[in-house]
């Protein structure tokens, strides 16, 4: 199987402060990749690296084209990387007000991605846009409503909607349930498995809350400094930790 996504030797520094180093992984079709580490484990600039919203120093992220096959994106042209953010990825920021457009309504946040890519015919998009409010548990009464008369979890889920709508093959999530609710976290987690899991979609998560990569990735991968230290199964990694730093991450979780 052609792994959807490749990275290698993937490197970004600020001055003497190393963002992410050497970093190197394989992400199949249907595959989600749980990221973790501590606040300022690189996690962060290694998921911004690989979704071109920061250019990193050397390395190369290789990514399954539907048309042309594996093609490195970080030399693609601005409109190249432009047109792939608006179809085959998504990125769904922690704060959901990052990835919405706060005075257009509901509906045409999540109609906006579809004309991005060519909708043009107004029933066909609206009814695309109450079919994925539905999908992700707002009431399609509210499709006028603009995002500011929503909940956090309800604007995250709007986010939601507006990213996959488009029917993208890989999805960058960065932080998706930090700051909310511990009830409205748990029902977003379950939402979220369900899509990936319908869909078939291949992701990375980027958290520094293991109990949100449990639930949701196949691999983990643990940042350290910049530096990957472990990488393994899911359930491998967090049942039997092998380097010192994650035992402490595990460790801690377990002692709260």
């Amino acid at each position: 199987m052609t792994p959807i996504l490749q990275v290698g030797g993937l490197t970004k520094r600020y001055g003497r402060h190393i963002g992410c180093l050497d970093v190197g992984f394989r992400l199949f079709p249907g595959e989600v990749m749980g990221v973790v580490g501590e606040s300022g484990s690189g996690k962060s600039t290694l998921l911004s690296c690989l979704a071109g919203l920061l250019t990193p120093d050397a390395g190369e992220v290789i990514f399954d084209t539907r048309a042309e096959g594996p093609r490195d994106t970080l030399t693609m042209s601005d409109p190249e990387r432009r047109m792939l953010g608006r179809t085959d990825w998504a990125f769904v920021h922690q704060n959901p007000r990052d990835g919405l457009r706060m005075r257009v309504s509901a509906g045409g946040n999540v109609g906006e991605r579809l004309m991005a890519v060519g909708a043009k015919r107004y029933g066909t998009i609206r009814s695309a846009a109450e079919d994925w409010l539905s999908r992700v548990e707002i009431d399609v009464s509210r499709i006028d409503d603009r995002p500011a008369a929503f909940s956090g979890g309800m604007q995250q889920r709007l986010q939601i909607a507006r990213n996959l709508v488009s029917g993208p093959r890989l999805v960058f999530m960065d932080e998706p349930t930090g700051g909310l609710d511990v009830s409205v976290q748990a029902r977003l987690l379950d939402l979220l498995r369900g899509l990936v899991r319908r869909m078939g979609l291949s992701a990375i998560v980027v958290t520094h809350d293991l109990a949100v990569v449990r639930l949701l990735a196949d691999r983990i991968m643990v940042m350290k400094d910049g530096r990957v230290v472990e990488t393994g199964l899911a359930d491998q990694v967090l049942d039997d930790p092998q380097h010192a730093y994650t035992q402490l991450l595990v460790s801690s979780v377990l002692q709260v």
